[in-house]
């Protein structure tokens, strides 16, 4: 579990930082949203759906991005940095026998860069509580029903770590271009609510 990103030094010291340029009256929050609001206009479910695309249509990036995703990003021009601190980003694939979904126990740490703002449910306690004591039953609620034998682990974001899933290749997709891959991939199958 992690439990060291609410008492995040860092983001304590960024939001006085904040409040104290807008005291001073260099900044508003408006100015600071619009900074913000700048960041995230390459953040994209997109960049995630490309790099599963990749995956299933390349072994050997395959094997690079679950080994080291953060030395395997920059060959689609992603990454990881960009963020206030350096993060470590793990990449955990479904397999027919393993289902891997994505929480952050403690706020919503997520990969934003690779999956987007992430969706209010996933900021939600409910969500953040229930899913790792009964995550079949919350994946249930999303109308993914996985057969018992399928074992499910969750993953804990923090601060300083992140996760992405790598869904299982639907069937039938063999001829199918890479950016017709990427049109199958939902920011959901990438947090592990969804198959794909």
């Amino acid at each position: 579990m992690s439990g060291t990103h609410t008492g995040n030094p860092l983001a304590a010291r960024v939001r006085r930082l904040e409040e104290r340029l807008i005291g001073a009256g260099l900044v508003d929050e408006a100015e600071l949203d619009a900074v913000l609001t700048r960041f995230l206009q390459g953040a994209s479910p997109l960049n995630g759906a490309r790099v599963t695309a990749r995956a299933w249509s390349d072994p050997d990036f395959r094997e690079r991005l679950l080994a080291d995703a953060g030395a395997a990003l920059p060959e689609l021009g992603l990454g990881t940095a960009g963020g206030l601190q350096a993060q470590r980003l793990g990449v955990v694939a479904n397999t027919p026998t393993r289902h891997n979904v994505l929480v952050c126990t403690l706020c919503s740490c997520y990969p934003i860069g690779l999956l987007g703002p992430s969706p209010s449910w996933y900021k939600s306690e409910a969500y953040r509580s229930r899913v790792v004591r009964e995550p079949r039953a919350v994946l249930a609620e999303f109308g993914l029903h996985l057969p018992e034998e399928v074992e499910i682990t969750v993953w804990d974001s923090s601060a300083e770590s992140r996760y992405m899933v790598l869904p299982e290749r639907p069937p039938g997709t063999e001829g199918m271009t890479e950016s017709e891959l990427a049109g199958l991939v939902t920011r959901e199958g990438l947090i592990g609510t969804a198959s794909v």
